[in-house]
């Protein structure tokens, strides 16, 4: 695996990653994150559990939430989705 798409690990939690080469930063996959933050290793029940919390944070007024770019980051069967 390839500096630019390396997997960090969070105790047990995979995360997927990218490097930027131009920006010099690494982007990481928020649903991955949430997953280790609530210990949670089925990856639909916590993309629904982020969708929520945005859901929830917007209707607050919160900034925090932006729309950003999703990037291509490679699934569990191998092939690369947004």
């Amino acid at each position: 695996m390839n500096k630019e798409q390396a997997l960090a690990v969070f105790e047990h939690y995979k995360i997927r990653r990218i490097y930027d080469e131009t920006s010099e930063t690494w982007f990481f996959s928020v649903v991955d994150i949430i997953a280790a933050l609530i210990q949670q290793p089925d990856y639909q029940a916590a993309r629904k559990y982020w969708n929520k919390l945005k859901e929830r944070l917007k209707k607050e007024g919160s900034e925090s939430v932006t729309n950003c770019h999703q990037l291509k980051l490679e699934a569990a069967d191998g092939k690369k989705y947004i």
